[in-house]
């Protein structure tokens, strides 16, 4: 555990955020398995606060979509040491 966990933490920790990040984003599979409006994920709650029978607010739109980037990048910057070194250490060969 001493030799492997040290050497294992830098790719654990990519994969873990680069699953959060491909969560956040996701569509079609909270579309599909939520049933109620109020479990909706940030993503759905954006494409249903566009309407296309009525006039859209866009400058609402572009802010809610700036906002849920917030957590992306939060995210983003304070990991970004174990991504650069996930990254970095799965190229090197032997």
């Amino acid at each position: 555990m001493r030799i492997i966990l040290p050497l294992i933490l830098p790719a654990m920790m990519t994969c873990v955020i680069f699953s959060f990040y491909w969560r956040w984003d996701d569509f079609l599979a909270p579309l599909l398995y939520l049933n109620k409006v109020s479990l909706y994920t940030v993503s759905l709650a954006i494409k249903m606060f566009s309407d296309p029978d009525n006039v859209t607010d866009w400058g609402a739109l572009f802010a809610m979509s700036t906002l849920s980037l917030i957590p992306v990048c939060a995210a983003f910057f304070a990991f970004q040491r174990y991504i650069v070194e996930g990254i970095h250490t799965s190229g090197l060969k032997g």
